[in-house]
């Protein structure tokens, strides 16, 4: 094995504990220099994937990884507004609200992990047509790609995962949905009574855990997206000789 793909293996394993990733950099690794430069661009656009979804699991799947990154932070749904709005009329109101807007970036955080065997899976079952047309394509051609192939499944993870983490008691012994329901039932307490009706107030019922799904897996797309970016236009994150090689292409079009 030469130098190049010795250092190949060294960087793949050191970006992700993923043991599946790790198997695909070990099948890239096992091809040789006489690669043709299509099986060496489907290659390199694989590797570029498994850093990305390494980087972009690991940035999130972690506290605060939704949370304090203003463009991900996932608040309240629409249905909510309302609260927001009146929120001034529940004693302690912005202390709860607060509180469950914390909550739902924790949710979100707990589930990030389950992205990575369900992404590992639309690498492994990309054809070298596919890799082909997404290194060559638009700027965020990668992207798009893994959002067709993996957002319902993505979804059918994220959602009973999301559940269970808006159950747990995550912060003083309480859940995220025991905090959405107290904050909620104290506006509708507010919104029912006669005060509420004279200020035309509406009570709230929302769907938390599928709302926060779709949030969380808006925020995952959104990030491995500005991770494809950086592979592309940014020679610096190119992190390996693959990668050098492959995207160099791109520089010259």
């Amino acid at each position: 094995m030469n130098r190049k793909l010795v250092f190949l293996a060294f960087i793949t394993l050191a970006l992700t504990s993923c043991s599946e990733l790790q198997q695909i950099a070990n099948q890239m690794i096992t091809t040789n220099s006489t690669l043709s430069p299509t099986n060496e661009n489907a290659s390199g656009l694989k590797e570029a994937l498994s850093v990305g979804i390494a980087n972009t699991v690991t940035a999130l799947n972690k506290q605060n990884g939704y949370y304090s990154n203003q463009a991900l932070k996932i608040f309240l749904p629409n249905d909510a507004k309302m609260i927001v709005d009146n929120i001034k009329y529940v004693p302690g109101g912005e202390k709860m609200l607060n509180d469950v807007v914390l909550r739902l970036n924790r949710a979100a955080e707990d589930a990030a992990v389950e992205a990575k065997p369900i992404f590992v899976n639309a690498i492994r079952n990309m054809t070298i047509a596919d890799a082909t047309g997404i290194l060559f394509g638009n700027k965020n051609a990668a992207t798009t790609y893994l959002k067709q192939n993996t957002y319902s499944q993505l979804t059918a993870a994220f959602q009973p995962k999301i559940a269970a983490s808006l159950d747990k008691k995550l912060i003083g012994n309480i859940s995220t949905t025991q905090s959405w329901s107290t904050l909620t039932t104290a506006y509708n307490k507010v919104a029912n009574s006669i005060i509420g009706q004279t200020a035309s107030l509406k009570p709230v019922n929302s769907n938390l855990s599928g709302y926060v799904t779709e949030r969380a897996l808006d925020g995952m797309f959104l990030s491995l997206a500005n991770e494809e970016k950086q592979i592309r236009d940014n020679p610096s994150a190119r992190v390996n000789a693959l990668l050098k090689k492959v995207f160099g292409q791109l520089d010259k079009k």
